[in-house]
C-alpha cells in the first residue's frame, strides 16, 4: 500500500484535514476510483468534502506526481497512486474492473520492437481491452 499523505509530506504540499482524508481513502482504495467514487467514500468518513475538493485534492496530487490518471475508455478519468513499480492493465469492458499485471516477456518484446524499429524505449503503457471467456449463457 503506497502512503500518499506521506508523498505530500515528502513533496511538501500543505495537508488540510479534507486533503488527508483524501489521500487516505486513496491510499486504501485497491481499485482504480474515478472523482465521484472517490467523493462518495471520502464523505463517509468526512460529510462536509465537496466534490470540488476532491476534483482539485486530485489535480494536485496529479500534477506532484502522486496519481496517476487514467482513461479507460468509459468515460470517466480513474486515478491510482502512481506506482513504484510498472505495470499494465487488463480492462474488463463488460463490467469496468480493471486488473493489474506485469509480465517480464511482454516488457522484453517491446523493448525488442522499439530497437528493432531504431528506437530506445524509454516508457510505456499498456492497458489491454477484455471480455470474459467464460461467460454464463443467456
Amino acid at each position: 500500500m503506497i502512503d500518499i499523505e506521506s508523498l505530500c509530506n515528502a513533496k511538501g504540499l500543505r495537508i488540510t484535514e479534507q486533503r488527508r482524508v483524501i489521500a487516505r481513502v486513496l491510499s486504501s482504495s485497491r481499485d482504480h476510483p474515478d472523482v465521484e467514487e472517490l467523493h462518495r467514500r471520502a464523505a463517509e468518513v468526512d460529510k462536509g468534502i465537496s466534490i470540488a475538493t476532491v476534483y482539485r485534492t486530485v489535480r494536485l496530487f496529479e500534477e506532484a506526481g502522486i496519481l496517476e490518471r487514467h482513461d479507460f475508455r468509459d468515460g470517466r478519468s480513474r486515478y491510482e497512486p502512481t506506482p513504484d513499480e510498472h505495470h499494465d492493465h487488463l480492462i474488463n469492458v463488460e463490467n469496468g474492473n480493471v486488473i493489474e499485471f506485469h509480465d517480464d516477456q511482454l516488457e522484453a518484446l517491446q523493448h525488442a520492437i522499439a530497437e528493432r524499429l531504431g528506437y530506445r524505449l524509454v516508457d510505456h503503457r499498456m492497458e489491454l481491452y477484455c471480455v470474459p471467456i467464460n461467460r454464463p449463457k443467456t
